[in-house]
């Protein structure tokens, strides 16, 4: 089943664009399944949204497995998949450990981030018989060593081994690869050199597909909103009006009872 729904998100290259959206608990991915989102990602980004930590890089495995758990819990129909988080595939026999741990809490393909420098792990999960969606561009888990959050793909070098990086991932069997904050101009020209869908996010229109974090989508988790965002709903306005409104329906005078 796990091939099967990884082989229809990769035959949409071509065909029809991909929405995938995260989700970390049981009703946001029961709303997401309704609304017919064919790509459900258990991100890390979790850590930040939902578990109040400056970066990624804090997330465990016990607590993707919590949540991957919850998510799966709601059955959807498009594949579920879920991020290896900081520092859990060094080698190849680790990530295939800890890849079948998130596919027995729930998943059905895992991603991590890295190209040529992961392969060696990239083809141990998927010999393992676990699908895998690649990720390339700015890495949020090297963020620390890197000093911060920064677009990939404006030097030549850096378009040459985004390049590189997603071929040997495509030529590996990944089923499709996430580019983060890449220039448009390198996420396109990937695009049109690999054969498996490639999700954009903050890297231009011309992806196969788009991903974000559903807070962002929802403008709930706070007032900073990503400039790759298109249109934020900023329900995190509408959220605190209701919780205000029904304090002051709590705390107002009762009239005495006669």
């Amino acid at each position: 089943m796990n091939e099967k729904k990884s082989e229809a998100i990769r035959q949409m290259k071509g065909r029809q664009r991909v929405a995938v959206l995260t989700a970390y608990d049981y009703p946001t991915a029961h709303l997401l399944d309704k609304a017919g989102i064919p790509f459900i990602l258990v991100g890390d980004s979790v850590g930040m949204v939902v578990l109040g930590y400056p970066d990624t890089t804090h997330v465990t495995m016990a607590e993707m497995e919590h949540h991957v758990r919850a998510v799966a819990r709601a059955k959807p129909q498009g594949i579920l998949a879920a991020d290896l988080p900081y520092c859990s595939y060094e080698t190849p026999e680790m990530a295939v450990k800890n890849a079948k741990r998130l596919v027995a809490a729930g998943a059905e393909a895992v991603k991590a981030e890295g190209g040529i420098s992961i392969l060696p792990q990239v083809r141990a999960i998927i010999d393992a018989g676990i699908p895998f969606c690649g990720h390339l561009g700015m890495l949020p888990q090297s963020v620390l060593k890197e000093g911060g959050y920064h677009v990939k793909g404006k030097v030549a070098t850096e378009r040459q081994t985004l390049l590189e990086d997603a071929k040997a991932l495509a030529d590996a069997g990944v089923f499709a690869m996430v580019l983060e904050l890449i220039t448009p101009a390198v996420a396109r020209e990937i695009t049109k050199a690999v054969s498996v869908p490639t999700i954009g996010i903050g890297a231009g229109d011309d992806c196969d597909g788009e991903v974000l974090v559903i807070t962002d989508l929802w403008g709930s988790s706070g007032d900073y909103v990503p400039r790759h965002v298109k249109k934020s709903w900023n329900l995190r306005k509408q959220m605190s009006e209701a919780v205000v409104e029904w304090k002051q329906g709590v705390i107002a005078p009762r009239s005495p009872t006669l």
